[in-house]
């Protein structure tokens, strides 16, 4: 990934250095996937396609947000597709969390770092 653009934006207080970015988002898919896995693991007479659905829409929304900010360069397309996200977030958490408890609490750090990330975002489109 090209971050040259990035480098040049002026950054909110509390930006993270870049190099932190890879680990935690790495750290982040694996609670996801540990989650998910969970989720399908436990046995309910309750159907999970709602929750399925919830969450394959998180997940897209999270894998737009890199392309529209770095590549497409749309600060302001990237803070609707993250907030989108957020609340993608917190339905896929209530709807784990009715299926399987732990598999919904696995998500918190993920909605902690992507509040974190909406607050980054929006610093970007207001000082740039």
């Amino acid at each position: 990934m090209n971050l040259d653009w990035y480098q040049t934006l002026i950054k909110p207080p509390f930006t993270p250095p870049s190099y932190i970015f890879a680990p935690v988002w790495f750290i982040m898919y694996v609670l996801i996937l540990i989650s998910y896995i969970m989720f399908l693991r436990t046995y309910t007479p309750e159907s999970k396609v709602s929750a399925n659905i919830i969450f394959f829409i998180q997940l897209i929304l999270n894998l737009l947000w890199s392309p529209v900010f770095f590549y497409m360069k749309n600060i302001q397309l990237s803070f609707v597709i993250i907030c989108l996200l957020l609340i993608s977030i917190i339905l896929t958490i209530i709807s784990f969390y009715r299926i399987s408890k732990p598999a919904g609490l696995l998500l918190i750090p993920y909605l902690i770092w992507v509040s974190f990330a909406i607050y980054l975002n929006y610093g970007f489109l207001v000082l740039n």
